[in-house]
This record gives C-alpha cells, structure tokens and sequence, in this order.
C-alpha cells in the first residue's frame, strides 16, 4: 500500500469502519491489498448511490465508475482502486456482469423514495447490496460463490447505519424508517428531528427487526469474507443493544469501536473460516 492515493482511499474507508483495523493483522500479504482495494471500493460505490443529495451529480459519478470498470480489464484502469483490483487474479476470472451490477443497481436507486413497509425496504436496499455481495463473495470465494448471507449482512447494515442517522435525514426523499413503521407510531417527518416516545419506540422496532435479520444471518451456511463477518458481529451486536436501550438513537450513534482482545480473536477464526472455505471451492 506504497501508493498514496490509493492509501487516501484506504485510510477513508477505515476512517468509517475502524474494527477493520483489527482484521487486517489477519490476512494473507500476498492478497491484502487486493482484498482492502475492493472494501474501499464498495465504499466508493455506496457513497455515490446514498451520500449525494443531487442525483444528477451522483449519477454522473456512477456513470463514470461504469466506465472505468467496464475499460479497465484492458487498460488497467486509471482509478488508484482499480488500478489495484485489476492487476489481481480475480479480475480475469470474475464476469465484467459482476463489477458493473453494482455501479447500474446503485443508479437505479437514486430517485427512490421511501418503502411502504420493512419488507419492502429490504427487497429495495438488496437490489444494490446484494450486488455488492455477489462481487464480494465472487471476488473471496469464486464466482459460484452462494452470495446469500453476504446479502443479508450488506442490506441489513446499511440500513442500520441509515436508522443511525433517522433524525438528520428526516427531509430526504428515501427515509429510515418505513411509511407503515411511521403510521404505526404516529411519527411525521418533522417528528423524527424531535426525541420522543413516538421516535424512541420506532427506532427500537426497527432496529428489532434488523437484529433479528442479523441473528439469522449468523447461523452457519454460505462464506462470509472477513471484512463482511466483522461486520456482521459489530451491527447484530449494535442492533440488539439498541432494540433494547432507553434511547436507542443514542446508543445508534455511538462511534465504531476498534475492538479489544474479543474482537481480534472474533477477526482470527474469521479470517480461519474464510481461508477454509476458499480452499474447499
């Protein structure tokens, strides 16, 4: 990780997702910068899809991701992170389909607005996590790779760390909670910016409902990378605490931790559990 800019993007990504610190200790040298470069990646991705207000300006950043992508296999790419990723192996064995999903779902969401339902908010938030998992779970694990508990993980996360946020995005198009969680507990848009019972007892139910997605997606079965299953750990743990907390936002917006001696042996039979289900494809 010699390369500046390509460390800026790095450091970024680290900078939004500390615990990662810890499991980097575990990865083999020879594929860490590969593995970092697609992490930072997916950030880039996520950032141009949700962390942009105006979608043309969004789009005309995703348009140009679509671009690099689909050149890069040719030319080596000219972005620090794909000038990374494509001088893997990976990158001649995975279908270009799967590095242009994300860039294409991550368009198709710009202009949506807010779910009816919880249901509903997963099956949206999947289009483009999911397609993020399959090229994650491609890139770790093969191309045949079952993407399906990386998926969950993904979708789930995301839309805890949205609820984390409930009350500083209450003017945006697509909002944290769903339209029947709102009607539920009589809350208004302006509402949200306003602690309260109404707010307090439906961000517990959603983040009820997304613990309970977590929990599920921790029984064994498809591989998990160990980026995505430091991840998992982190947002059950946080969702359960908060489904349970007197002030559940509070507890939401807590930094990340980095993680003590539990965490790094959590990181090592990840990474033992990854390396093992990479050997056995």
């Amino acid at each position: 990780m010699s390369d500046a800019a390509f460390q800026s993007y790095v450091d970024q990504w680290l900078a939004s997702d500390p615990q990662q610190r810890v499991a980097l200790g575990f990865l083999d040298p020879a594929s860490r910068n590969g593995h970092v470069a697609l992490a930072a990646f997916e950030r880039e991705i996520v950032g141009a899809a949700y962390g942009i207000r105006e979608a043309q300006v969004a789009a005309v950043k995703l348009n140009w991701w679509a671009e690099e992508l689909s050149g890069a296999r040719a030319s080596g790419g000219r972005h620090p992170l794909t000038r990374v990723l494509f001088n893997q192996p990976q990158a001649d064995v995975l279908p270009m389909e799967f590095w242009i999903a994300p860039v294409l779902a991550a368009m198709g969401q710009l202009e949506e607005g807010t779910a009816a339902d919880f249901p509903a908010q997963v099956a949206a938030t999947t289009i483009l996590h999911g397609a993020l998992a399959r090229l994650e779970t491609g890139w770790w694990f093969g191309a045949g790779a079952d993407p399906g508990r990386a998926t969950a993980v993904a979708t789930q996360a995301h839309l805890l760390g949205s609820l984390a946020m409930v009350d500083e995005q209450a003017e945006v198009e697509r909002l944290a909670l769903p339209m029947a969680r709102m009607a539920r507990f009589g809350l208004t848009r302006a509402g949200l910016r306003m602690d309260g019972p109404a707010r307090r007892d439906a961000v517990k139910a959603q983040a009820g409902d997304i613990a309970a997605a977590l929990r599920q997606a921790a029984a064994p079965g498809a591989p998990l990378s160990l980026f995505r299953a430091m991840t998992l750990r982190q947002a059950r743990r946080r969702a359960e605490q908060a489904a349970r907390a007197v002030e559940p936002l509070a507890v939401l917006k807590q930094p990340p931790a980095v993680g003590g001696p539990s965490t790094a042996l959590f990181a090592w039979r990840a990474a033992r559990n990854s390396r093992r289900a990479t050997q056995s494809r």
